[in-house]
């Protein structure tokens, strides 16, 4: 049986609402997990000003579970966060049963598989694109980032002549990726 932990932070008050909805969602989880019978689900509930954000994670034998939404309503932040999970599980399912071959695993991988591909399709490279770098410093890269609305921005530092990746962090703030040759 799948026991579900609702946890309000950022002053989320979880209701008993709350966990209901989040417990008849993830109870989804149950039928490709029936080898692991003190399956557990964490649901971290935030609040946040413009939005709500939902963590899931879900510690299994094998891996770790883990889905992470934001959106306007607490109930379409859990909605996506468990659609994220479900794609997860097809993936772990798939993975271990072709590394494995046992003949349960892949019993329960072709349900997780028959169920989820019907909700989902797989993800593909829809573009392509070429990017000419020029030298900048990550102030003028940041700018760059902003004009274009985007939440990242790949540029040549201007003084280690090395490309980068300047993002936008959750919590505002922003993290460079630096990349070094072997």
């Amino acid at each position: 049986m799948l026991k579900v932990e609702v946890i309000g932070k950022n002053g989320f008050q979880p209701s008993k609402a709350n966990e209901e909805y989040a417990a008849k969602k993830l109870a989804k989880l149950e039928a490709f997990f029936e080898d692991e019978p003190n399956l557990q689900a964490r649901v971290v509930c935030k609040v946040y000003p413009t939005y709500h954000k939902v963590e899931i994670t879900v510690p299994t034998k094998k891996a770790i579970l883990r889905s992470e939404v934001m959106e306007k309503d607490i109930y379409a932040a859990i909605d996506c966060s468990i659609d994220k999970l479900m794609k997860q599980v097809r993936k772990y399912k798939t993975k271990f049963r072709d590394k494995t071959g046992k003949e349960a695993v892949k019993e329960v991988a072709a349900l997780a598989e028959a169920s989820v591909e019907a909700e989902f399709d797989k993800p593909k490279v829809v573009r392509d694109k070429t990017l000419e770098l020029e030298p900048m410093t990550k102030e003028e890269a940041i700018d760059q980032m902003e004009l274009l609305g985007h939440d990242f921005f790949v540029y040549l530092d201007k003084n280690t002549h090395k490309t980068n990746v300047i993002y936008l962090r959750d919590d505002g703030d922003y993290a460079v990726i630096e990349t070094k040759t072997k």
